[in-house]
């Protein structure tokens, strides 16, 4: 299932308090769209990895009471305690937490209490891990612990990631090269003994490293470190490409008007800067006449373009020419 979509139904169930499993393969962005989620609602979002405690963490240190001459259970400290709170209990990495620290978490899951401590009302459970054939150290889930979620598997989809890096700033030539070579988005091999390999976080460490200023001779290594050589020599090539572009201002103050270019590179490295470029002058007259530039394009690529601008909410609907672009590309779009 796509993120995106993983996203609807989790809002959903988190309403109902239904706990939840996202699988899915590493560097995917599982705990990703679960934080954004607790924003978007205004919760606590408590990160809290299984595979890093001991099964008394979860439970509670026993102890001898005095005064009541009973032995009880501590409550962990960093498990929420205020009874008016709201917020999701992330349980991530679940599934490499030894057997007994999943055991811990049975009656967690189930009662939302454990030991002598109990989990607010206003707290819903989400909990994540890695797939068995992902290679990773992981403990298979007893079923009596399976049956306690309603599980769902996340898939990599570009659009997806697309309509996120948008939002979050991602640099345009990271964009545009994945449109143009979209398996380079997620390149993970379980078979493959490779430290480096790309996926969407790995991607967003690259966004990271070119804008850190390090200096051109060490910036492929740097790249290939966070993504594997083979998609960082791409992506370098593909960023020359970008430096070939026309000033996209041009284009937006309506002094450029056509260009004279078929390579599908610069095709998509234009379409995706332009779209950047749009974002940040969203001028009734510049949405014009990018709309009027693109008529010129081939039409995939004046669709992508204009998709992209309506999925980043720019007005392209209210502009003088939205009419003819719309008859120009109304077969592609049928």
């Amino acid at each position: 299932m796509k993120a995106s979509n993983i996203t609807k139904v989790i809002d959903k169930l988190i309403d109902r308090q239904l706990p939840v499993f996202i699988w899915g393969a590493p560097g995917i962005g599982k705990s990703s769209i679960v934080r954004q989620i607790a924003e978007e609602k205004e919760m606590v979002f408590l990160d809290l990895r299984l595979s890093l405690l001991d099964p008394t963490d979860l439970k509670g240190i026993p102890f001898f009471n005095a005064d009541t001459q009973e032995g009880v259970w501590a409550k962990p400290s960093f498990l929420p305690s205020e009874s008016d709170s709201r917020g999701i209990l992330f349980l991530d990495e679940i599934n490499t937490a030894p057997p007994a620290v999943q055991a811990s978490a049975y009656q967690l899951i189930l009662d939302r209490r454990v030991g002598e401590y109990e989990l607010p009302k206003g707290w819903s459970i989400v909990a994540a891990g890695n797939r068995e054939n992902d290679r990773g150290v992981v403990y298979k889930m007893p079923p009596p612990l399976a049956n306690r979620f309603v599980h769902f598997e996340m898939e990599v989809d570009f659009e997806d990631w697309k309509s996120w890096a948008y939002r979050n700033g991602i640099d345009a030539s990271l964009i545009a090269f994945l449109a143009y070579d979209k398996s380079m988005l997620f390149t993970f091999d379980p078979l493959s003994n490779e430290k480096s390999f790309a996926t969407p976080r790995s991607w967003e460490y690259v966004d990271n490293i070119i804008k850190s200023g390090i200096e051109k001779e060490l910036i492929l290594d740097s790249i290939s470190g966070a993504v594997g050589r083979e998609a960082a020599v791409g992506y370098l090539s593909f960023r020359k490409v970008m430096n070939e572009l026309p000033d996209l201002s041009a284009v937006l103050d309506g002094t450029l008007k056509e260009l004279e270019e078929d390579d599908p590179k610069i095709m998509m490295a234009l379409a995706i800067g332009l779209v950047n470029a749009i974002k940040e002058d969203q001028r009734e007259k510049a949405v014009e006449n990018v709309l009027e530039f693109s008529l010129q394009l081939p039409g995939e690529f004046a669709i992508m373009m204009v998709k992209d601008m309506q999925q980043s909410g720019i007005d392209v609907e209210g502009a003088e020419n939205w009419s003819e672009w719309v008859r120009k590309f109304a077969y592609l779009l049928a």
